[in-house]
C-alpha cells in the first residue's frame, strides 16, 4: 500500500480503537488527539521519510489501551509497524510501578526509531501535563510526571536534536505551569492565615 493509504487507514484504526477514550486533562479532549500529535511530532522529526513509525505513532497505543492484538497490526498493515508498537507496548500485567520502572531501565537500550516514538510520547504527554492537567492529580503526582519523564528521557538522548528540543522546551512548560500552580496555592493557604 502507498504511503497515503498507509497513513490514512492507520488513522482510521487508531480512531476507531480509542473512539471512546478520552485524555485524563481538565479539557477531556478525544483520545486521538494525542495520538495525532505523537504522528505529527514523529514526521516533523523524521521529515516525513520513516513512513512505517509515523504510522506507528498514530497506532503507539492500541496494543496497551484497546482490544488490538500484535497479530492483527501485523495482519492490517505490516510487521515493522507492529513490532514498533509492541516494542513501546507496557505489560499491562505487571503493577504501574514496575512498568514505569522498567520504561526508564529499557529506554537506554531501544532502537533508535523506538527511541524517537517514545520521546515524541513523553513530549505530547509533558505539553498535555502543562495545558491540560488531570483534575485529579495534586502537586505531588505532577512533579513525581515530571521526574519520571525526565529519567525516561535520559535514556533516549541522542536520537534527534529537533525532537528533543521540544521535549526540553515541554519540560519546561510542564515545571512552570507547576511552579504557577503551587504559587497560587501557597498564596491561597496565606490567605486564609489573615
Amino acid at each position: 500500500m502507498n504511503d497515503t493509504v498507509l497513513i490514512t487507514r492507520a488513522l482510521r484504526f487508531a480512531a476507531e480503537r480509542h473512539s471512546s477514550q478520552r485524555r485524563k486533562g481538565q479539557a477531556k479532549e478525544p483520545y486521538v488527539n494525542h495520538l495525532a500529535e505523537v504522528s505529527e511530532l514523529v514526521a516533523d522529526a523524521t521529515e516525513g521519510k520513516d513512513v512505517n513509525l509515523i504510522a506507528a505513532a498514530l497506532l503507539h497505543d492500541t496494543i496497551e489501551d484497546t482490544e488490538t492484538s500484535s497479530d492483527e497490526l501485523v495482519a492490517t498493515f505490516n510487521n515493522d509497524i507492529a513490532q514498533l508498537v509492541a516494542d513501546v507496548t507496557d505489560d499491562k500485567s505487571l503493577p504501574k510501578q514496575d512498568r514505569k520502572h522498567l520504561q526508564v531501565v529499557n529506554s537506554r537500550a531501544q532502537n533508535m526509531r523506538v527511541k524517537l516514538l517514545k520521546l515524541a510520547d513523553k513530549t505530547s504527554n509533558l505539553r498535555s501535563l502543562a495545558n491540560s492537567p488531570p483534575e485529579n492529580w495534586n502537586t505531588e503526582q505532577k512533579q513525581a510526571y515530571i521526574d519520571w519523564a525526565i529519567k525516561v528521557a535520559a535514556g533516549l538522548k541522542g536520537v534527534n536534536p529537533w525532537l528533543e528540543e521540544r521535549f526540553d522546551e515541554a519540560l519546561r512548560r510542564a515545571q512552570q505551569a507547576l511552579q504557577q500552580t503551587t504559587n497560587r496555592e501557597t498564596h491561597v493557604s496565606q490567605g486564609d492565615l489573615d
